[in-house]
């Protein structure tokens, strides 16, 4: 495996997801905002709700052996093992004890195949309906392409909030012909994708005022879910209230936190008193249910439309310039494509000592490779480290998450994460992904 990163050691990492030959698969992908329209979506039509995977479940880089299962997105399984060298289960080697990440953050991408081609290392040629099936998938995989061509369906994807919020735009926005699924709290959204309720999550990462959204990032970890791709979103908040009332008849408006955070200066020259509620959608659909005159909610105009309400006045953000990046979710990581630019987002946490960060950050820079997000945070499961008989304070254990321009299908990156191993203490490829290249 060309992009798989060996487990050594007490050093507990998970491998980035090597990704099969970009000249052997067709499957689809994440367009960029150039392409969009009516009748695009970000995986290339409306008809993308099964397709075909391989999920390996063993892997050992020297024997050769690969086990592997085909399943459909629709909940229809059907096994398959394919024997390539005489390596076994037993054979392989098991991840270190001592390892202090627990079960919840131990995940090893799923690899897609082998990128050398040979019969030995892949189980799919080709991806999706109109790949080619190599030599063993047989008749269990021709039921699955079968299945594929009889399920297609529009597209599901969840989002946080009720419809009308701003999140549902984004995924109609990564996905034009979608069906918006709403769901209450973030870990709705993941749960529903990974349990196969829907097939996509588009949810906030991060915002132009209010920075990241960690809630999204500790989720990410604790889920089964890649980045596919990501959306820049450009929020453009409105005062909403039922008809027939004025600015001045408004003495209260009810917002999610961070709109209100957004619109505070707006909202103190009203001298209105500010009510934090769940969501922006929520908050106008409240109005409207219990029709409450006096109130008014910072919403966007989808949400007037959906619940009735009269905007009051639109653009009402402090900073014009707000922007939320949107990433979209799925369970299985989808192979890079030529002639597109991507991003590869990784979490990793590195060994305590001098220089360890230069270290780590160098293993891009020296091969020219552009990051363009670096952030800690204190890790959840070790948040402090100090070393026994108090020959150092105490202080915080962080966790580092980097996202850099270049697809894991690039022997630049592989060969990054290869050297970044050696100060890792933890490493997880999040997704490789086209970039969001439109003009906001």
């Amino acid at each position: 495996m060309a992009a798989l990163l060996a487990m050594s050691g007490a050093t507990t990492i998970a491998s980035c997801a090597p990704f099969i030959s970009r000249a052997s698969v067709r499957q689809r992908q994440w367009q960029p905002a150039a392409a969009r329209g009516a009748s695009a979506s970000m995986d290339g039509g409306s008809t993308t709700a099964a397709r075909l995977s391989v999920s390996m479940e063993g892997i050992v880089s020297g024997g050769g052996m690969v086990t592997g299962r085909l399943r459909s997105v629709r909940g229809r399984r059907v096994g398959l093992v394919v024997a390539a060298g005489a390596s076994s289960r037993s054979g392989m080697a098991a991840p270190h004890q001592a390892e202090v990440v627990p079960d919840a953050f131990r995940y090893v991408v799923a690899a897609r195949g082998d990128r050398s081609g040979s019969a030995s290392g892949s189980a799919l040629a080709g991806g999706g309906a109109g790949g080619v099936i190599a030599a063993g998938a047989g008749a269990a995989a021709a039921a699955v392409v079968a299945l594929e061509e009889s399920d297609k369906k529009k597209l599901m994807v969840a989002y946080q909030g009720m419809p009308g919020a701003y999140s549902e735009a984004a995924a109609l926005t990564a996905y034009p012909t979608c069906e918006p699924c709403p769901h209450a709290q973030f870990e709705n959204a993941f749960e529903a994708t990974e349990q196969w309720t829907t097939d996509r999550a588009v949810l906030p990462f991060e915002n132009s005022l209010g920075g990241s959204i960690h809630r999204n990032y500790d989720l990410i970890l604790n889920h089964r879910l890649h980045i596919v791709g990501e959306v820049y979103f450009k929020v453009n908040h409105c005062l909403l209230s039922l008809p027939g009332q004025k600015k001045e008849d408004i003495k209260r408006a009810m917002s999610h936190p961070q709109a209100l955070a957004q619109c505070d200066e707006y909202l103190t020259n009203m001298g209105v008193i500010k009510e934090a509620v769940d969501d922006t959608a929520g908050a106008a659909a409240f109005i409207a249910q219990n029709k409450l005159r006096g109130v008014a909610a910072v919403a966007s105009r989808r949400a007037a439309e959906l619940y009735g309400m009269e905007v009051m006045d639109e653009g009402i953000q402090d900073d014009k310039s707000n922007v939320t990046r949107f990433l979209a979710l799925a369970r299985e990581p989808l192979p890079p494509r030529e002639g597109v630019p991507y991003k590869t987002s990784i979490a990793c946490s590195l060994k305590e000592g001098p220089g360890s960060l230069f270290k780590a950050l160098s293993c891009f820079a020296l091969r020219d490779i552009n990051m363009t997000k670096v952030e800690s945070r204190p890790m959840r499961w070790k948040p402090i480290t100090q070393e026994a008989g108090g020959g150092r304070p105490m202080q915080f254990s962080y966790l580092f998450y980097i996202d850099f321009e270049a697809s894991m299908a690039d022997t630049n990156a592989q060969n990054a994460l290869r050297q970044l191993q050696e100060t890792a203490t933890f490493l997880r490829v999040l997704g490789s992904y086209p970039a969001d290249d439109s003009k906001l």
